[in-house]
């Protein structure tokens, strides 16, 4: 029937397509006047006028003060509701569970880390995951009902075909077949789940150094060596979630590792993994390693070798180097990507000089030329992939003036 909601071309539709491109303006330059709102659109006067007084009435925008310092009037200025709507976005690993909450603008207003040390059962996890929401709520000074959706990040991925998380054995109390069904009977807004480096992924293509890339790898190096593959813009994720586990790829330089998943890890990861590093400099006679758990230590010892032009330390990082280049050649060879994302706590602790020598490395290894760029998002990304997951999701819901 003609002239009903969501049918294309309808004065309904048009109307929300124009009040979404005027809020997604608002949020990326922030406070805008009547006039320039207008002239970003392409909108009359009289139809941007319309469209604020609209969108004012639906609580999606706020009259937020005028300009000043221009000549003439001061004009009024409009910017996103940021009550309109919350997301939250959990980064879980075998130690914690950090959590946060944003406003629809993308302010953090609210953050909570929970320590989960020792075993973990399917009951417990459900009461951690809902413990650590429940402290970033409050810690934003809201109500669990408040938040639109949640996404949570953890290693692996659970499987599209039967709900299990894989590829992540380290991560107790995780792997029930009902964990899925128990979390979302214990949540009462949307609950979406997304490997950890796919979400780091995520954070880099929106905020950081992928902006503009359709086409992508993402390297990370933390607790466990993975990737992240974007191809035309979106996430690949495979068959069952795991593209990208590439510390199973076997690779040149160490023995085959077999049944990968009893063991957690393959060959990249026994090559390049955060756990190799320590390895390699005692062999090249470092003494004076740090303490503390791989992936710190692994940092540590990487940031030192960046500040070195010779000795063991630079051995150390040009070794490294040719390692990480290893397991990228084959992933560059088959994906042929334009860009190549280095991030984790591992490989951003080495900046510039770490990335020259793996970009160095890689054109000898590989007839493919992608760039490789450090990582611009560094503070918790895969937490702030998770927020703009679910921020994502809870725009196109909240912004809807269509229905």
């Amino acid at each position: 029937m003609a002239g009903t909601a969501g049918t294309p071309g309808t004065p309904r539709v048009l109307r929300a397509m124009n009040d979404r491109a005027a809020l997604d303006l608002l949020l990326e330059h922030g406070p805008l006047s009547r006039t320039r709102i207008g002239k970003l659109t392409g909108l009359s006067k009289p139809t941007a006028s319309q469209l604020l007084a609209r969108l004012e009435a639906a609580g999606l925008v706020l009259a937020t003060g005028t300009s000043e310092g221009r000549p003439g009037p001061n004009a009024q200025l409009y910017s996103v509701n940021p009550g309109a709507a919350h997301a939250a976005g959990l980064d879980v690993n075998p130690g914690r569970i950090r959590a946060a909450v944003a406003d629809v603008t993308g302010r953090t207003v609210g953050e909570y880390e929970l320590p989960t040390p020792g075993r973990r059962s399917a009951q417990s996890v459900v009461r951690q995951v809902t413990d650590a929401l429940d402290g970033a709520v409050k810690a934003a000074g809201l109500a669990r009902d408040d938040v639109h959706r949640v996404v949570v990040g953890t290693p692996g991925a659970f499987d599209p075909n039967t709900g299990r998380l894989r590829y992540a054995s380290h991560l107790p109390g995780w792997h029930s077949p009902a964990l899925l069904d128990e979390l979302a009977a214990a949540l009462p807004m949307p609950v979406e789940y997304e490997n950890d480096v796919n979400l780091a992924a995520i954070a880099e293509q929106r905020l950081g150094a992928a902006r503009g890339h359709g086409d992508f790898v993402l390297l990370w190096s933390q607790e466990g060596l993975g990737a992240a593959l974007v191809l035309g813009g979106r996430l690949h994720r495979g068959w069952t979630g795991g593209a990208g586990e590439v510390g199973f790829l076997p690779v040149p330089g160490t023995p085959l590792v077999r049944q990968v998943t009893k063991a957690n890890s393959g060959g990249y990861q026994e090559l390049a993994g955060s756990q190799a590093v320590p390895r390699l400099a005692r062999e090249l006679g470092i003494e004076d390693l740090p303490a503390g758990p791989y992936d710190e230590v692994a940092a540590e010892l990487v940031a030192r070798a960046a500040d070195h032009a010779t000795g063991p330390y630079h051995q150390l990082l040009r070794t490294y180097a040719t390692r990480l280049a290893t397991g990228l050649a084959s992933l560059v060879s088959v994906l042929d990507p334009e860009l190549v994302v280095l991030s984790g706590t591992a490989l951003t602790a080495g900046g510039e000089v770490l990335r020259a020598l793996v970009q160095a490395e890689l054109e000898e290894l590989a007839a493919a030329r992608p760039r490789l760029v450090v990582g611009d998002v560094r503070q918790h990304p895969v937490l702030r992939g998770a927020l703009e997951s679910a921020l994502a999701t809870t725009r196109d819901e909240v912004f809807d003036t269509s229905r």
